[in-house]
């Protein structure tokens, strides 16, 4: 079995889902507010009950999406493995094999996405991350195409048009480290059996 490294959280995703699951718990709060009185009433509760009941099923199916939006708000990651990196999201999973990476640099998000650069709500996203430090992946292509991956990944995850990820965790140095380890360590059994075959090519033939 592939040797596993820890697994670090996206930190974009997790700010995304901190800004919208409180939003929307309390629009399905205020629908169940606004079925109350309809239900409250009893000539209208027996009379016309879908008026209750259409608002109510609205309020606890928004509420419920919204706790889905918690639950799910550390699930999206990275975990470097013995010959691959994992990038993990509620609806996509990717393996980046490392023959695929060319290098890694660090850079501060700020210094990738200028403010002044943004607009709306993405600015509002990257501001209280500005300071922080994110590694950039970069590739010799993508591991599947570029349209597919920004359906299923922040327009955060890349900085440009060349085959790159940006990778934002808490944890940067962390990350980096780990996965240059198992980087080398992944290209080690290549390099020992090259040069084994190469010893093994000198010697004479009987």
């Amino acid at each position: 079995m592939a040797k596993a490294g820890r697994r670090y959280p996206l930190v974009i995703y997790t700010r995304m889902i901190d800004r919208w699951w409180p939003a929307i718990f309390f629009l399905g709060l205020a629908l169940l507010a606004l079925a109350w009185p309809f239900y409250q009433d009893l000539y209208t509760r027996l009379t016309e009950p879908w008026r209750w009941m259409t608002l109510a099923g609205l309020g606890a199916a928004v509420i419920l999406v919204s706790l889905i939006m918690l639950a799910l708000r550390k699930s999206a990651y990275v975990q470097p493995f013995g010959d691959h990196l994992l990038l993990a999201t509620p609806f996509l999973r990717m393996n980046i094999s490392y023959r695929r990476i060319l290098r890694t640099t660090t850079a501060s998000m700020a210094s990738l996405f200028p403010s002044k650069s943004l607009r709306g709500m993405k600015r509002e996203i990257i501001e209280p991350l500005a300071s922080m430090t994110a590694v950039v992946m970069e590739l010799n292509a993508f591991p599947i195409s570029r349209s597919v991956l920004k359906f299923f990944l922040s327009s955060f995850f890349f900085k440009d048009q060349t085959p790159h990820f940006v990778i934002l965790t808490q944890n940067w140095m962390g990350f980096s480290t780990e996965l240059e380890s198992l980087r080398a360590s992944g290209n080690q059994p290549l390099q020992h059996r090259t040069a084994n075959q190469s010893i093994l090519s000198k010697l004479p033939k009987k």
